[in-house]
């Protein structure tokens, strides 16, 4: 298992800096897993790490817009 910390800046969100840690597991297909503790439910993977860090960049971004469109995020 993998941690990594990542920061993004929102574009749409007023350039606010966000982190978060997100967790890397070797799954059985021989890519990676990537999960976000703090965003439950995001779950994202990736062939290879560099793959998987794109792909969990992406579904962060994704569901930080769909909380905000909910209005569930300032």
């Amino acid at each position: 298992m993998w941690i990594k910390k990542i920061n993004m800046t929102m574009k749409k969100m007023k350039k606010k800096i966000l982190h978060y840690t997100i967790v890397f597991e070797k799954n059985e297909r021989g890519g990676y897993t990537v999960i976000v503790p703090a965003l439950p439910g995001l779950v994202t993977e990736g062939d290879n790490l560099e793959e998987a860090k794109k792909m969990a960049e992406d579904a962060i971004y994704c569901y930080l817009e769909g909380l905000k469109i909910e209005k569930l995020l300032p």
